[in-house]
């Protein structure tokens, strides 16, 4: 707990950004009968009827110094989806970086092997180099300001049925900007 705790109070170093990682699992829900208007002194009413479409994963990425935020939409969250993240992370998101701290939970996905199992040993070990793991205790997830920052997106953009990846493509897109 210490380590994670530390790191918050250090801040952040211009060459080495602190990005705190999660993951969260979104279902697919299409209305199969759309609303009925109200009448005066007549709620609308709806149907709880629906069609599920599938799931997506998010990975979600944040900084607390600097108040950034990336999701990341994936169809499925395996070691492979982890590496790949990590990649995108190191390259595309980062990559004037020296080293990038990162906090994340103790999933069992969320570890260097992912890495070298998703790639060839040089660019696993190459990817590796440029990030620091820091992981939260068991049981102590709560620690990672991450969590907050997926409860807000829950409640800002995920609190009613969205159909299909595409809008919920767009509705993250809009909820990071």
């Amino acid at each position: 707990m210490e380590d994670v705790l530390d790191l918050y109070a250090q801040g952040e170093e211009s060459r080495k950004p602190l990005v705190c990682f999660d993951e969260k699992s979104v279902q697919l829900i299409a209305e199969t009968r759309y609303l009925v208007p109200s009448k005066p002194d007549q709620a609308e009413r709806f149907d709880y009827e629906y069609k599920r479409n599938g799931t997506r994963n998010l990975f979600v990425l944040f900084r607390p110094f600097a108040g950034w935020r990336h999701v990341q939409v994936t169809e499925q969250r395996t070691k492979v989806d982890f590496a790949h993240c990590m990649r995108y992370l190191a390259d595309e998101l980062f990559p004037e970086a020296d080293k990038i701290i990162v906090v994340l939970d103790n999933l069992n996905t969320h570890s260097p092997a992912s890495l070298y199992e998703a790639f060839e040993p040089a660019e696993a070990k190459r990817i590796l180099d440029r990030l620091e793991f820091h992981y939260t205790p068991k049981h102590g997830s709560w620690l990672n300001m991450v969590e907050i920052e997926i409860g807000v997106l829950s409640e800002q953009c995920l609190d009613r049925r969205i159909p299909d990846a595409d809008t919920l493509q767009s509705e993250i897109a809009a909820w990071e900007a």
